[in-house]
């Protein structure tokens, strides 16, 4: 499994509006300038997260977008799986319930929800506090490699 630009400038796009204290709206502009991110394409990707209600728009000269929610309740996971889709590293793992015709006798399968089971444990306790948190530890010179 490989994540998209997509995925991985959402998830930068969402750190940016979450390190952001000010309670100002945050333009899309300035978010482009300090992710070194075409502008056009977080357009695009905030009205993703926009219609899902992710993040609120609010119009006019002093506009921009501010997270709905605190940090603590986005995890990698929603975040990944709204722009990515699914998160599986295989497409037969991708169906509910699993279609495969050789699922009976594959035992790669197993491998297989064994890597994924581990993929949506790390995405699914990761939240976006603890990214603003790892940053802030990195601008202070700390290491955070508590993993």
């Amino acid at each position: 499994m490989k994540i998209s630009t997509k995925g991985r400038y959402a998830l930068r796009l969402m750190l940016d509006l979450a390190l952001d204290t000010t309670g100002e709206p945050v333009r899309v502009k300035d978010i482009a300038v300090r992710q070194e991110i075409s502008d056009k394409y977080l357009e695009q990707i905030i009205s993703t997260l926009n219609k899902a209600g992710y993040v609120k728009s609010i119009r006019g000269p002093q506009g921009g977008y501010r997270l709905v929610r605190e940090p603590e309740q986005y995890t990698v996971g929603m975040i990944l799986r709204l722009t990515e889709g699914s998160l599986a590293p295989v497409s037969c793992l991708q169906d509910e319930p699993n279609m495969c015709a050789r699922m009976e006798q594959c035992v790669t399968l197993r491998l297989w929800k064994m890597l994924y089971a581990a993929i949506a444990d790390v995405v699914d306790k990761v939240t976006l506090a603890d990214l603003v948190e790892w940053q802030r530890e990195q601008m202070n010179g700390e290491t955070g490699d508590n993993i």
